[in-house]
């Protein structure tokens, strides 16, 4: 029997079905109605523009990869404000710094929730921690505990031989390299460094599961990989089943599997070397494990809150990190000119001492200029908030529960707010007060208000050590020869690296 008879007996069917059946009337009329009530209140509400959607997917088509830039391109259509339903599930797009503010500063306390997605929940055992805990007391007494116990000016400055020697480590590892000379995957070692660093730090030492030191700075990318893929689930909850099909639940469960019994065996180690005292805290386990034994906490602090507290602290902590550090490079080889004048500056600020220490930092003023000039152009993603209430902003209706995202991406590149944004320019912070917290919402790498990053500082003064060791030691060439222009600065998928690894060759610098 042909397709088109089997489509005419099944519409005749149903006809029949609709016309005699009276519960299925019935049915059919309270569904309908309930659409026709629910359509009527939408339309009441003054949203912000919208592209045109599609039923069931709603503007899902409309997008395409890297995000940032598309979002950006829609924006420039429907304005820096727009409305985008992904799926069922809506979506403010906020492309203004001036919006961006509002969203952050102005009605921070309205637009400070976050959404309950299925990798975020999985992944921070339940919400726990403090990046995608929901707005609340919870979320109060965790950061409390991040910002003055665990990520304090105090605590980042005792962590400073950890991240001295590491660097160190890695230094060691390019001067053979450049012996030979050699290729060196500046993206790899990246990643290496700052999960080694991150690992000593809030573990005591280096942890391997033996696939070599980088094991938690590759777990930290799977995480991110997993926070930034499609999940049908969040999008289209009757087709959470497809995220089996897609391979999403699988990977999200071997992940988290993984790194929850990794933890598990930590604790343990801490705990057991702590039985009789617990007041000689090396690190940030040693820290949470004694603010859980002594109570005073407003927050009942499980363990899998702490474990919750930890998995922010990889995955906040290496991934972003080393991609700060890795588009830095990238750029600096893009532009030799502005390379020379760093290595200048860092070479004269260190003398003739062996390699540079944190505390030569604060004289490399054109090196903190060059570090935030690349997180203008790269800024690192940022996490959707979620209003927590109804809202009006720019004079429209912001339902509860928007998911909330600020494309950073586009007001950073914005020519109403940068003079020539799309080139490399470091001078441009020169002489400017604009830095790192998002008081000026121009600049917004870490986010800002109530959500801004904790882990800052932190990751900041990492940062600015390795670069200033690979700018100290050594000069750096592509391979084969290649012009600098010829660099590809292609972005990820998942908006965070590179595309491709930054191989470079290093010759060592002789003074």
């Amino acid at each position: 029997m042909d397709p088109l008879t089997l489509v005419h007996q099944w519409w005749q069917e149903m006809h029949r079905t609709i016309v005699f059946d009276p519960v299925f009337l019935s049915v059919l009329l309270l569904i309908s109605l309930l659409y026709l009530l629910k359509h009527a209140k939408t339309e009441t509400l003054n949203l912000p523009p919208s592209p045109p959607r599609l039923p069931i997917i709603g503007n899902l088509h409309q997008l395409s990869k890297p995000l940032n830039r598309c979002l950006f391109t829609l924006s420039e259509k429907y304005g820096p404000l727009m409305l985008l339903h992904l799926g069922q599930a809506p979506f403010l797009i906020v492309s203004s710094p001036e919006v961006a503010e509002k969203v952050t500063k102005t009605q921070d306390v309205a637009f400070a929730g976050r959404p309950q997605t299925r990798v975020s929940s999985v992944l921070s055992y339940g919400c726990l921690d403090v990046a995608f805990s929901p707005y609340g007391d919870y979320w109060r007494q965790a950061r409390q505990i991040c910002v003055v116990e665990l990520l304090s000016q105090k605590r980042v400055q005792a962590f400073q031989l950890v991240r001295e020697e590491e660097v160190a480590a890695m230094m060691d590892k390019i001067r053979l390299a450049s012996a030979k000379p050699a290729v060196v995957d500046l993206s790899d070692m990246c990643l290496t460094v700052t999960s080694n660093i991150v690992s000593r730090s809030a573990l005591g030492r280096v942890y391997g599961n033996g696939s070599g030191d980088k094991s938690f700075g590759e777990f930290s990318k799977k995480a991110v990989d997993l926070l930034t893929h499609f999940c049908f689930q969040d999008m289209l909850p009757s087709l959470g089943w497809m995220d089996n099909l897609t391979g999403l639940a699988g990977k999200l469960e071997t992940t988290f599997r993984a790194f929850d019994k990794f933890l598990d065996q930590v604790i343990e180690e801490h705990q057991n070397a702590h039985k009789e005292d617990s007041s000689d805290a090396k690190d940030i386990v040693d820290i949470l494990l004694r603010l859980q034994k002594d109570g005073g906490l407003d927050i009942d602090l499980t363990i899998d809150g702490l474990k919750a507290i930890l998995m922010d602290m990889f995955v906040g902590g290496t991934d972003t990190t080393a991609a700060a550090m890795e588009w830095a490079m990238s750029e600096l080889v893009k532009n030799p000119s502005i390379m020379k004048k760093a290595q200048e500056e860092v070479r004269r600020a260190v003398g003739k001492k062996p390699c540079p220490s944190e505390s030569d930092l604060s004289e490399m003023v054109y090196l903190k200029c060059i570090l935030k000039e690349s997180m203008r152009l790269h800024s690192p993603a940022i996490i959707a908030r979620e209003t927590s209430e109804s809202v009006k902003l720019e004079g429209y209706d912001i339902p509860p529960k928007t998911r909330v995202l600020i494309n950073a991406w586009a007001f950073q590149r914005d020519p109403k707010a940068w003079d020539r944004p799309e080139e490399f320019i470091p001078e441009r912070f020169a002489n400017s007060s604009v830095d790192f917290r998002g008081q000026d919402s121009r600049f917004m790498p870490f986010g800002g208000g109530r959500r801004l990053c904790p882990g800052l500082s932190f990751a900041i003064v990492e940062a600015e050590l390795v670069l200033a060791n690979l700018l100290y030691l050594f000069n750096w060439e592509l391979p084969d020869g290649m012009p600098a222009e010829s660099l590809d600065m292609t972005d990820s998928k998942a908006m965070v690296h590179r595309e491709t690894p930054l191989l470079l060759i290093p010759v060592m610098h002789s003074p």
